[in-house]
């Protein structure tokens, strides 16, 4: 198998972000108060994917198609955007992963 000479780069292959998945990043950000955004990059397994983390700490992952979506998609609803890579994520995300955790539930 070849790889193309650009695969690297993360260019857009025409992976589109589908209605669904708009949807319910939309939706996050209109019923949470207080939402980031991370964009995390292109891994050789995985497209790039935006996590939106609420102030409580509730998150929610979705691939998108570039990392320009992500931005352009911040933008729009006036988030905070970070680079996962470079900043991490919240602790408040992992208090939230621990809570459920001890209420039996996985996150």
């Amino acid at each position: 198998m070849a790889l193309r000479w650009d695969f690297w780069r993360g260019r857009d292959r025409g992976v589109r972000v589908d209605s669904a998945t708009q949807g319910h990043l939309e939706e996050f950000v209109a019923t949470r108060r207080g939402v980031e955004a991370f964009l995390e990059p292109q891994t050789t397994m995985a497209r790039p994917s935006m996590l939106l983390v609420a102030a409580d700490g509730e998150w929610t992952r979705r691939s998108i198609e570039s990392p320009a979506w992500g931005r352009r998609f911040a933008g729009r609803h006036a988030l905070p955007l970070y680079d996962a890579g470079v900043v991490g994520y919240p602790q408040r995300m992992r208090d939230y992963n621990a809570r459920l955790k001890g209420r039996g539930h996985t996150a």
